[in-house]
């Protein structure tokens, strides 16, 4: 009996630290974004063609994820990339491939909604 009121109580505290500690987290990334916007990061919006003519962020440009390995000499003069999508998971494979050919200045900026909170209008 003691041994699952033990378990629970620290499950129950390693959830509301996970709570705490993913909330900064959040909150700091979200920062973090915003900063690197107004300085002037590269926003690379990675969905197809058509989903980027439906509306995307002022200012991105549209490399496709499948086009991003080819086009690589577009991300090489920027000081800071973010890239982003539809709904984060593109765009975290954009982030993987720049990553792995080097770039180590990418941020995953999730969804263009998310991205476009921040972008000045």
């Amino acid at each position: 009996m003691k041994s699952i009121k033990f378990i629970t109580i620290t499950i129950l505290a390693a959830l509301i630290m996970f709570g705490i500690f993913k909330n900064l987290f959040s909150k700091s990334n979200s920062e973090n974004l915003a900063a690197l916007i107004n300085e002037g990061a590269y926003l690379v919006d990675v969905r197809t063609p058509a989903e980027f003519a439906n509306g995307s962020v002022n200012g991105a440009v549209n490399i496709p994820l499948d086009k991003i390995s080819n086009q690589l000499a577009k991300f090489k003069p920027k000081s800071h990339i973010i890239v982003f999508c539809r709904s984060g998971n593109r765009s975290s494979q954009a982030k993987s491939i720049l990553e792995q050919y080097g770039f180590t200045n990418v941020t995953n900026g999730g969804t263009w909604q998310n991205v476009n909170q921040y972008v000045s209008k």
